[in-house]
């Protein structure tokens, strides 16, 4: 691990040194280990490299607050290693990265295979609600639900240890991290760009996968120029661990047939070598039933109209969450529609992204505005973007504790009221 400006990932190389080099990228809460039933076989003639996510499995808690910002942050531990060109297969948050790669350094990524992977993960809301969550009762509860959105439930209930492996994996990462890539996650869209990857990809998903399934893969095949779908029956989310022998093998024979050679930088041209760059296996038997798809040519989606106040709505969202902007935005009439222009615009679009104060003291301030003024149905939407924001159940205690000096005793009576309801309903658990 080098001491530089960008932190270098967690990392272990498998595989003869000479090989061409294939990535495994791990899911969210999951850590290089979530791969050991591939490595032996992907080792006989890959060198294999895998990566932690910040905080996970006992890599330096250093968060990443995007998906740009991890791929960056491979891409500097790969340079220090001297590895230029590879494939590289991600399991949904790796996947993700997979995809920055592909879209920002195209000329690095020899092919791709996105497994149970996204475009876009669920909504904003739902990953920034689980932000609020770990912020308020640590990673306990995210751990202990795990095995129900990573299994199916005859696996986990057949395989005891397995579950708990999943259980600790999480429990043990840092909080601070995990909750940084949920950030990374509500943010991450890359739906209207699909149509730009431009190497081999593989998408394959669980049958049974609730999370990231068969309908969102069909939308990486659909967007994706070159790209073919394998549905692994009886898996759900963690398919590579559910189904490690299924995996293996569509992943040996994607990765065979589908290596292009290296991008030359200094020509701009792609060199044909007489033979292929990666020796051709021959395609085992298949291990397990699985449906390998290639659909017709579909055009991806046109990029979304852009509002002439973008940056205020995206604050707004971000803040608000998308169901409570939808709302607002769904009862404006020609009555009120100017306003809500006019609020998008004015308090979202200038004064809540300005650089002097971050969002937390943002919120900080507006509390005790609201607190002050009496506005109790504005106090309970605030109270759940403090949340958001950062703040946590104390901090926004002893803001409305400060606010009862300066604003008065009855109306801090009213805000405990209010904020106390809403922390209880955003920071409980769902079971």
């Amino acid at each position: 691990m080098s001491e530089t400006k960008t932190p270098a990932l967690q990392y272990r190389l498998d595989g003869p040194e000479d090989a061409p080099v294939l990535i495994l990228g791990p899911s969210l809460g999951t850590t290089w280990h979530m791969w050991d039933r591939q490595v032996p076989e992907l080792a006989k003639s890959w060198r294999i490299f895998r990566f932690d996510l910040p905080g996970h499995g006992g890599a330096p808690a250093y968060p990443a607050g995007s998906v740009a910002e991890l791929a960056g942050r491979l891409l500097a531990t790969l340079d220090r290693l001297g590895i230029q060109h590879f494939g590289y297969a991600g399991c949904a948050f790796g996947g993700a990265i997979g995809l920055e790669l592909a879209l920002r350094r195209p000329e690095r990524v020899a092919s791709l295979a996105l497994i149970a992977a996204s475009p876009r993960f669920g909504t904003a809301d739902e990953f920034r609600q689980r932000g609020v969550v770990v912020r308020s009762n640590g990673l306990d509860p995210i751990a202990r639900t795990a095995p129900e959105r990573w299994f199916t439930s005859g696996f986990a209930a057949a395989q005891p240890a397995i579950t708990e492996w999943a259980v600790q994996m999480v429990r043990t990462t840092d909080p601070g991290c995990y909750i940084a890539a949920c950030e990374a996650l509500a943010a991450f869209d890359v739906r209207g760009e699909l149509g730009m990857v431009g190497v081999p990809t593989l998408v394959l998903a669980g049958s049974d996968d609730q999370v990231t399934g068969p309908a969102e893969a069909r939308t990486l095949v659909a967007g994706i120029p070159d790209a073919r779908l394998a549905v692994v029956p009886g898996a759900s989310h963690l398919v590579p661990v559910e189904q490690p022998a299924a995996v293996t093998e569509l992943l040996v024979r994607h990765f065979s047939s589908a290596w292009l050679p290296a991008f030359d930088s200094s020509t701009g041209q792609m060199a044909v070598p007489a033979a292929p760059a990666y020796p051709v296996q021959a395609a085992p038997p298949p291990v397990g039933p699985f449906a390998e798809i290639a659909p017709a040519p579909v055009e991806p989606e046109p990029m979304g109209w852009q509002d002439p106040y973008d940056v205020g709505i995206k604050v707004r969202r971000e803040v608000l969450g998308d169901a409570h902007v939808d709302g607002a935005l769904a009862s404006a009439d020609e009555f009120s529609g100017d306003f809500q222009e006019f609020v998008t615009r004015y308090a979202w679009g200038e004064i809540w992204d300005r650089p002097g104060l971050d969002r937390r003291s943002r919120s900080c301030v507006t509390l005790t505005a609201l607190v002050a003024g009496g506005h109790l149905d504005e106090l309970a939407v605030h109270t759940r973007a403090a949340l958001r924001n950062g703040l946590t159940p104390v901090e926004i205690k002893e803001v409305l504790l400060q606010a009862a000096v300066y604003c008065g005793v009855p109306a801090a009576n009213s805000a405990f009221r209010v904020a106390q309801r809403i922390i209880h309903e955003e920071t409980t658990p769902q079971e």
